[in-house]
């Protein structure tokens, strides 16, 4: 099978390699006539999101990928991966399907003891730490270097060319970074790259959002991007936070998979039922709230909610985080589960049904929202409930949310005067140019491009 290869590609390849012509006419060729294998790792929500439009793309142009999870099981039911699934040239297989039980409960258990999430639990952190003291990291490697191995074999063969992806790999994953590290090694030692994927974007336009967070430094959370040939973001908001630890021509700017506009159209028609149902009141809100680990103001969050239960004719459905949303105090507050017009989304209730549903949304800083400034619907950013400023009131300040007063007079205002007529459109079109659409709409085809010219 031919990759379709556009003549954009080879312009882009001579302009970089000036005149060395010959170099530049030897990658293009590599990039039009091979079928290219490539080995994505994908771990959570998150990255499955952002990463499977780029495994599309990857497909449509020709080549061939493995998919292997190496998240929850759950995953393997995700309509997404079943999607990637049905894609010819894709094979997806869970960590669980490929390994025996006693060879995948061994690696689990490593990657646990290892993992800041199970180390921040008092009593099994405790333990995981003298767990990781006693069985230390060389008495680990073997098997991380046995399952790096199979992967690696199971892909490629004896293939010497090929590309390994994964997602942003923090330092703070549930992945630990040390099994990361040594497939990353083991790949590149034979000849293969390493190329890091986006697995969301940057909601905030501030730097101190955490708990404790109190010095602007760079974040060595995303030193981890090191060990990559490559590590692409969608913007350069995103792209700030790895430009310490990276030099730039290992930094690709590429645009935005999830909120490009080729993707929304399939996206669209890959969505399962919703599980909401239209009802007949005025005004229907989502509110989306940020991982546990960010500040959040709670205490008014909660007095928000109660005010806005308070205007008739409004609905309000409260969509906790995917990872945390049980450690939200928002989400088990009983006064509000009393409330007749509000309820907590379910599990079943996607990012995307609730945006479909809603008239208006309330945003405590998520890049979910993205999409919903696409389409032109109102995203009211509640920077006031929040540590930090949002990127969507940074573009565009007529979002912000500034007071309870700010909050009473936009929902009055919806109620009276509807949601069109929203946003200045000036605004909006510098933030889709900037944040998602960077620096054109193609964007897809920019992402194969640079794997093509990886995997080479």
């Amino acid at each position: 099978m031919v990759a379709k290869v556009k003549w954009r590609v080879l312009r882009n390849l001579l302009f970089k390699q000036g005149n060395n012509r010959d170099a530049a006419c030897s990658e293009y060729f590599c990039t039009s006539i091979m079928v290219m294998k490539a080995l994505f790792f994908l771990r959570h929500y998150n990255d499955i999101d952002h990463v499977t439009p780029v495994i599309y793309k990857w497909t449509q142009s020709g080549h061939s990928c493995d998919v292997v999870l190496i998240g929850s099981t759950q995953f393997r039911r995700d309509f997404r991966i079943k999607y990637l699934s049905q894609l010819q040239g894709v094979r997806v297989a869970h960590m669980r399907e490929l390994f025996p039980l006693t060879e995948y409960l061994k690696w689990r258990l490593q990657m646990l003891i290892l993992t800041r999430n199970v180390r921040r639990i008092k009593i099994i952190g405790r333990l995981a730490e003298k767990l990781a003291e006693r069985y230390d990291e060389k008495q680990r490697e073997p098997l991380w270097r046995h399952t790096a191995e199979y992967l690696l074999n199971r892909s490629f063969g004896s293939e010497g060319k090929g590309m390994v992806a994964f997602d942003w790999i923090e330092r703070n994953s549930v992945i630990c970074v040390e099994w990361v590290e040594v497939v990353v090694a083991m790949a590149k030692s034979r000849g293969f790259s390493a190329v890091s994927l986006p697995h969301g974007d940057s909601p905030h336009a501030s730097q101190l959002i955490r708990r404790g967070e109190r010095r602007m430094e760079p974040d060595i959370t995303y030193s981890t991007a090191k060990i990559f040939d490559k590590l692409v973001v969608p913007n350069e908001l995103c792209a700030k936070r790895f430009r310490p630890f990276l030099e730039d021509k290992n930094i690709a700017v590429l645009g935005s998979p999830r909120y490009c506009e080729e993707w929304l159209k399939i996206l669209a028609g890959l969505m399962p039922p919703s599980p909401l149902i239209r009802s007949n009141s005025q005004l229907k809100i989502v509110m989306f709230l940020r991982k546990a680990n960010f500040t959040t103001f709670w205490e008014e969050v909660g007095e928000v909610v109660h005010m806005i239960a308070e205007f008739p004719g409004v609905e309000l459905i409260i969509k906790p985080h995917t990872r945390s949303g049980w450690k939200q105090s928002l989400t088990t507050d009983s006064s509000i589960r009393k409330l007749s017009n509000v309820r907590i989304a379910g599990d079943d209730a996607h990012s995307v049904h609730l945006m479909n549903w809603s008239d208006v949304i309330i945003d405590l800083a998520t890049s979910v929202v993205f999409e919903a400034v696409r389409a032109k619907k109102p995203v009211l950013a509640a920077d006031y409930l929040i540590a930090g400023c949002s990127t969507v009131a940074y573009y565009m300040p007529e979002t912000e949310l500034k007071c309870r007063d700010d909050v009473y007079e936009k929902i009055n205002g919806f109620l009276t005067h509807g949601c069109d007529s929203f946003y200045v459109e000036e605004h909006r079109q510098r933030f889709l140019e900037e944040m998602l659409d960077y620096p054109d709409a193609d964007v897809l085809p920019r992402y194969v491009a640079l794997l093509e010219q990886a995997t080479c």
